[in-house]
């Protein structure tokens, strides 16, 4: 019996007992609690006989209808778990199954359900989108639902061939199934409902859709009446107990058909009703409203529209009539103090209400001790006004801060009576009698530290290549001002320990920046009569020089905390190094010691050791001192990390070994765009000092195997260069330096320096010297002498004798200095050859090794150290090291090697900055 079906009696249900189940229909929580209060005949109505087949079949299809509901919202993993349940019951319905043969709708769902997982597994996209558990349930669904349709692949076969046939024969057997036992029991003449239903709605199929009724929801209790006169009543019940169950279904289904309009009378009444419905709901919009108006005119209420919300009046602080007096005011700011912090309170509403309350303060003139600590309270929530430290205070809050904190200065250089410190508790506060100093609680000097914070995180986060980016920095003049304000107060008023690190701040805003005046007036002396007073009064102001060295005693003398004297050390060794004073700077780092320990600091303080580092070395640059710019630049340079290590970005393969709140620090730390120090240039000053110490030191040492590498960077980019295929102009400033490198090894100075200075590398590097010219200058100087060690080393095998005319007039130099250079390499036993001074000649002594007498030497040195560790490894089996290696007097043995030119000769440790 189909379970929407039911027959007319109750003797056949009864008689279909013996081999049926009884089925207790679902109903209500309240009604299920209370069977045995129905009715008999409500009874009969809820129960359902169905046969075994009808029972797995139903559990089959509510299994199928969940996997394509899993399907839909691509939900894999729900997918394979009902696909696991389907597998135990097609089991359990294997003898219904074996009777019956295999459902088309079980078919179905195993072909639709194996063409859905390869559209997934081919939407490379989509998998890369799914989460974990997904992706894994759908490789496992995958090979699971390919295995297991093997057994299908007939039925499979046949069903893609003709999907619709499949689904229409599926469909009629379900319904001939359905009916179960009730079939029988028909009369001949009667047709069964299903077929019925089928038939009647194989016309109005395509109509039907097209003809529903659609709901408003506005007029939804309004018009139900109007809507029923466009549907079709006139099968709405049975015309007795005994008619058949197929016209009680065709009633209905005729009952949700609307019917279509076929004339056009029809249509012309169907547009009228449409106009009337549209005319009556207008009519009822402005019946309501014109109820409102005239509930209206009282004044009691309002309407308001939705959203922006309306300007209201400034709240009130008083009651009207009101005293106002000290401990009222106090009153009412701890009252908004209180708010502070809290959730859900209006900090913006909480600094109007601060200024409105100074307004009032300064009108009922209550004195300058309660302004003062309404001002403090202002700027301390104007820096609350973020709540997030990652975020950055917006231009109109920074524009109210830099005035308020202008405003208190100005109220406190006026009122010398006024005494401010955090050390001044609540209770002993005196804010308005004037017979006493008048104290208050609170510390200038935090609030303006806050205040450089700010203006450094304002810097971090705007576009450095902005216009906006320039209107920050403008702000620093008056950040400066403040600062400088603060540091005049603090030294009439402050402690020794304030003093410190008001300096300090100042220190910070001044160390990073190039005195162009001070230098205009190193090179050109003042003369006073041609200058005009404004020019005058410039320059009769401090010194950057001056300034710095005086705030950097004080610190050094009177400040107790490691930190701050770090930081001032530092700050001034590259003020120094800034401004060309290469000795000042480089004693100051030596005798500070900071390399050994600075490891132990903080990151900051690290960053800042790094940069004075590499201002160090490019000073050493500028001086001609190739040797000590080297070794200032090697640790940064070597490291790969220059960009990281100076605090000026993070590196992209980095930022995959830290998580998000390790990145948010990082980026704290960075230093703004304006204190950069150019990449590029640093990188060119290292690659050019590199040139000039190891190229010679090639020369000098071609065939020696215990030959060591200056510079693996410098190194590396050789090697860069000659794995090149195809060697073209050089066009970035690493293959200037690579081309130039080649052309010193050959002793053509004139060549390298076109490479190294030309009008590309002076626009990327050159250029951006304080003195460019005196710069480039050096480098000639540097590149001739250099080149003229690399030559006599190079050549030095071919000549007998060679003139040192010869020598100046091929590198350009002056005769002393060719003079100076060949005799510090003979001196230093790197030239074998003597100077024959009437005749200005060097005669070259032939001590230099053939080419096999070279290869000797090295293979006798390999072999030396290879039976070394054959015998320290057999000593270190017996537990013991020494015997005979270790009192042999070999000269190979002992790393002495043969003397080339006065031989290699372990260079004294530089020392490391």
């Amino acid at each position: 019996m189909s379970r929407f079906f039911t027959t007319g009696s109750d003797s056949e249900s009864e008689s279909s007992l013996s081999g049926e189940e009884l089925v207790t229909k679902p109903v209500g929580g309240n009604y299920g609690k209370q069977p045995l209060l129905l009715s008999e005949d409500e009874e009969d109505t809820k129960r359902v006989v169905r046969s075994a087949k009808d029972k797995r079949f139903e559990e089959l299809t509510n299994l199928i209808r969940t996997i394509r509901n899993a399907m839909k919202i691509r939900d894999v993993t729900k997918c394979l778990e009902e696909f696991e349940l389907l597998g135990k019951a097609y089991g359990k319905a294997k003898s219904i199954v074996d009777k019956e043969g295999v459902p088309r709708f079980y078919i179905r769902i195993l072909a639709d359900l194996e063409d859905y997982l390869n559209e997934l597994w081919e939407d490379k996209e989509g998998k890369k989108k799914m989460n974990k558990n997904n992706a894994k349930a759908l490789s496992t669904l995958r090979q699971k639902i390919r295995k297991y349709n093997r057994d299908f692949e007939s039925h499979i076969t046949s069903y893609k061939q003709n999907p619709e046939q499949s689904a229409d024969e599926d469909a009629e057997k379900n319904e001939e199934d359905s009916e179960g036992s009730s079939d029988e029991d028909e009369d001949e003449d009667g047709v069964s409902a299903a077929t019925f239903l089928k038939k009647k709605s194989e016309a109005p199929s395509g109509e039907s859709r097209k003809f529903l009724k659609k709901m408003d929801d506005e007029d939804e209790d309004s018009e139900d009446s109007e809507d029923d006169e466009d549907w079709d009543t006139g099968s709405t019940s049975s015309d007795s107990d005994s008619e058949e169950e197929e016209g009680k279904q065709t009633a209905l289904a005729s009952r949700f058909l609307k019917k279509a309009p076929t004339t056009d009378e029809d249509k012309k009444a169907a547009e009228k009703k449409r106009e009337d419905k549209a005319k009556k709901k207008h009519d009822r919009k402005s019946k309501r409203l014109d109820e409102e108006e005239e509930d209206n005119e009282g004044g009691e209420w309002e309407r308001v529209r939705g959203g922006v919300p309306l300007v209201k009046e400034k709240p009130k602080m008083f009651a009207k009539g009101t005293e106002i007096t000290h401990a009222v005011v106090i009153k009412k700011l701890n009252e908004i103090l209180q708010a502070r912090g809290k959730k859900g309170t209006d900090r913006a509403a909480q600094i109007e209400l601060l200024q409105l309350l100074v307004q009032i303060a300064a009108e009922n003139n209550l004195g300058e001790g309660v302004i003062v600590k309404i001002k403090f309270n202002i700027i301390a929530s104007l820096y609350d006004y973020n709540p997030n430290l990652a975020t950055y205070m917006k231009p109109e809050m920074w524009g109210k801060c830099l005035d308020c904190i202008n405003e208190l200065m100005d109220i406190l250089f006026a009122n010398p009576n006024i005494f401010v410190g955090e050390n001044i508790l609540e209770e002993s506060e005196n804010l308005h009698n004037a017979d006493q100093p008048l104290r208050v609680r609170g510390c200038i000097l935090t609030l303006v530290e806050r205040m450089d914070e700010e203006f450094t995180k304002i810097m971090q986060n705007t576009d450095p290549h902005s216009q906006e980016y320039v209107e920050h920095l403008k702000d620093e003049a008056q950040v400066c001002a403040i600062i400088e304000r603060v540091q005049r107060y603090l030294e009439e008023k402050g402690t020794t320990e304030e003093v410190c690190r008001i300096y300090l701040l100042r220190i910070l805003h001044t160390y990073y920046k190039f005195d162009y005046k001070a230098h205009q007036r190193q090179l050109t002396p003042p003369e006073g009569s041609s200058k005009s007073e404004q020019d005058q009064a410039e320059n009769e102001g401090e010194d950057s020089a001056v300034l710095m060295e005086r705030l950097c005693k004080y610190i050094y003398a009177k400040d107790r905390t490691d930190r701050i004297r770090t930081c001032a050390i530092l700050c001034h060794i590259y003020h120094h190094a800034l401004h060309s004073r290469w000795y000042q700077a480089r004693d100051l780092m030596l005798m500070s010691h900071l390399q050994d320990n600075i490891q132990h600091a903080d990151p900051p303080v690290q960053i800042l050791y790094n940069r004075t580092m590499v201002q160090l070395g490019i000073c050493a640059f500028r001086q001609g001192l190739t040797k000590d710019a080297h070794n200032a630049l090697l640790d940064i340079q070597s490291s790969g990390r220059a960009k990281e290590l100076l605090g000026q970005g993070l590196l992209l393969r980095s930022l995959q070994e830290r998580n998000q709140e390790q990145e948010k620090v990082e980026r704290r730390r960075q230093v703004p765009f304006h204190l950069h120090i150019n990449l590029e240039l640093l990188e060119c000053v290292y690659l050019v000092s590199a040139m000039l110490l190891e190229i010679p030191y090639m020369a000098a040492h071609e065939s020696d195997a215990r030959r060591r590498m200056i510079s693996k960077q410098f190194h590396h980019q050789l090697r860069v260069g000659e794995r090149q295929p195809l060697l073209g102009p050089p066009e970035s400033m690493r293959e200037h330096v690579v081309a130039a490198s080649k052309a010193m090894k050959m002793g053509d100075w004139k060549t390298c320096h076109s490479f190294i200075i030309n009008e590309k590398m002076n626009g990327k590097v050159w250029d951006l010297f304080p003195e460019a010219d005196k710069v480039r200058t050096m480098l000639v100087r540097k590149i001739q002498e250099e080149s003229l060690r690399t030559y006599l080393f190079t050549y030095s095998s071919v000549y007998d004798s060679i003139s040192m005319e010869t020598l100046s007039d091929m590198f350009e130099l002056d005769l002393p200095t060719v003079h100076s250079i060949i005799s510090k390499m003979i001196i230093n036993e790197e030239l074998m050859a003597s100077l024959d001074q009437p005749t200005q000649t060097v005669v070259m002594h032939r001590t230099e090794p053939t080419a096999q007498q070279n290869l000797a030497l090295q293979l006798a040195e390999k072999l030396g150290s290879l039976v070394e560790n054959n015998e320290r490894v057999f000593d270190h089996k017996q537990g013991t090291y020494g015997g005979y290696f270790r009192d042999q007097k070999d000269g190979y043995r002992k790393n002495e090697g043969y003397m080339r030119r006065g031989g290699y000769r372990q260079q004294p440790s530089q020392t490391a900055y």
